[in-house]
């Protein structure tokens, strides 16, 4: 908000001036070219003129010292030397007084000069509305009955007519005063009213920029000739185009959107589609709506990310789970301890052969297993407060090593992990993190295979371009094929007798409620495990622990 509040300053200043000095300098201006033109008039075309025709002499000191005052004045308003109002008051004083001694040079108020007073004293309004409007209606009239008198007492007689023609001539300007003044109180305010309301406008241009550059959903908007006018960092995200400009045609930033606004244009019912971008998993689900304007028809295009509908569907499908899970854990934990208890109490007998104890011990086993099973469900119902935090992978990575391997699950010299750069950071709820590497790593390390020769390694960085942050657990096992890959994640499904499925499903739960991508890579004979982590820290949200 930092640039809208220099809307109002530089507004300010530009209206102080406005008022001020440029009207100041018009002024100058002004005087310079009435000064010339009367002086000229008198001096060229002195036969053809009533100028100077009482007393040439006065006319013609008045109008040259009157020339070169206006010059000199020209410069000074300029250079703002004197303040504005020390120069504003003497000019127009000086206006009045010079006016008003070229009237009395040329005859008094018949030779219509008086009009240039009104002009002074309505300029005078203008420069310094609201102090000197009266004063100097005032003093203008003053002058003209001076010089009404002063012309009387050389004449040795009054002239009733020019008398009559001073007194209206004095009302004229104290009207002109007040009119202007008038005119000139409104002016201002419709200005101070128009700056407000500039600021207002600035304020909700710059909250709307905000606000739409904030969105989780990619905007863009095009005019008639498809060429971007506006686009949000999410929707440089989904494209990955960070260098995107507004003026950029839209088909060279995104060849198949531009495809599907024109398949749109065509068909404005159809139902939207999604457009991948580079792989299956990586994909946006673009919405089309026509924005008229007077150069033509424009569209504003909604992208939303499909990894957040994904999200958004498997909190949905996870409420649905818990309510199931509950009914679950009631209908089967009751009969499944009973069975529990019954063989261990049969167990005891000591009259039961071997064959029998053999079936007791498969009866407690697979006991075991659907009690397994029933906790691996409840532990997807629990939805608790995910706090992500700020998580350098490098420290992390090397505090996980140790633990891994102090619990038993492999030997320190089986277990190894990188990070490049070595300032990686991601931001996730530590625990969960936690969860799902121990997982996949116990995994990894129960399918790799018996021995020494066994290896497993993490390894962090970023993925070009955007800088992604990511994860890598490899291990050197024989790896999963082809025809299995794309099961592994659902639930309920293993290679294992003992195993109950759950548990690569349940790390792909805690990562997509997380924001975080979890997928299987073939790496030649190894087997790879990707975390691909959200670039920027996201606001906390349900996760499954």
């Amino acid at each position: 908000m930092t640039e809208t509040s220099a809307i109002p300053a530089v507004s300010a200043a530009e209206t102080a001036d406005a008022r001020t000095w440029k009207p100041l300098r018009l002024l100058t201006f002004y005087r310079v070219i009435l000064a010339g033109l009367l002086a000229v008039l008198f001096f060229g075309l002195r036969d053809q003129t009533s100028f100077g025709l009482s007393h040439p002499q006065v006319y013609a000191v008045a109008s040259t010292v009157y020339l070169l005052f206006s010059i000199i004045v020209g410069f000074s308003a300029r250079l703002r030397i004197p303040g504005y109002e020390v120069q504003a008051i003497s000019q127009l004083l000086v206006d009045i007084g010079a006016i008003t001694v070229l009237m009395f040079a040329s005859g008094g108020p018949a030779s219509g000069l008086g009009i240039l007073l009104v002009i002074s004293v309505a300029t005078g309004s203008i420069l310094l509305a609201g102090r000197m409007a009266y004063p100097f209606a005032a003093f203008a009239t003053l002058a003209v009955m001076v010089e009404h008198f002063y012309s009387d007492w050389l004449a040795s007689g009054p002239h009733g007519s020019d008398f009559m023609q001073t007194g209206l001539l004095g009302l004229t300007f104290f009207a002109t005063a007040a009119v202007t003044s008038l005119l000139v109180q409104r002016i201002h305010e419709s200005e101070a009213l128009a700056h407000r309301r500039a600021i207002d406008v600035a304020n909700l241009a710059s909250l709307n920029a905000h606000i739409v550059q904030r969105l989780q959903a990619g905007i863009i908007v095009t005019d008639h000739e498809d060429n971007i006018r506006l686009i949000n960092d999410t929707a440089r995200k989904l494209l990955h185009a960070p260098d995107s400009e507004d003026g950029q045609p839209l088909a060279s930033l995104s060849a198949p959107l531009h495809e599907k606004l024109q398949q749109w244009r065509n068909q404005p019912g159809s139902e939207p589609t999604l457009l991948f971008l580079g792989s299956e998993t990586d994909s946006v689900l673009p919405h089309f709506t026509q924005l008229s304007t007077d150069e033509g028809t424009g569209a504003l295009i909604f992208l939303e990310d499909t990894a957040a509908i994904i999200s958004q569907t498997q909190q949905i499908k996870l409420a649905s789970l818990g309510r199931l899970t509950a009914s679950i854990a009631h209908e089967i934990r009751n009969p499944l301890g009973a069975v529990s208890h019954a063989a261990q109490l049969l167990n005891e007998e000591n009259s039961l052969r071997e064959e029998d104890r053999r079936l007791m011990s498969i009866i407690d086993d697979n006991a075991g297993r659907v009690n397994a099973i029933v906790q691996n469900i409840l532990q997807l119902s629990r939805q608790v407060q995910s706090i992500p935090q700020t998580i350098l992978l490098d420290e992390w990575l090397q505090k996980f090593v140790g633990e891994f391997s102090d619990s038993g699950n492999c030997t320190a010299a089986q277990i190894s992990y990188s990070a490049h750069p070595a300032d990686v950071e991601i931001h996730m709820d530590p625990s969960l993190l936690h969860q799902v590497v121990w997982n996949i790593s116990q995994n990894a390390m129960q399918h790799a295979g018996a021995g020494e020769d066994v290896r497993l390694r993490l390894v962090a960085g970023r993925l070009a371009p955007d800088e992604t942050p990511y994860l890598d657990i490899i291990d050197n096992g024989p790896g999963i094929s082809p025809d299995m890959a794309d099961k592994i994640f659902e639930p309920f499904f293993t290679t294992r007798t003992s195993g109950t499925g759950l548990g690569l499903f349940i790390a792909r739960e805690i990562c997509e409620s997380n924001n975080t991508r979890l997928e299987y890579l073939a790496q030649g004979a190894n087997s790879c495990f990707r975390l691909t982590f959200p670039e920027s820290l996201q606001l906390p949200v349900s996760a499954l622990v």
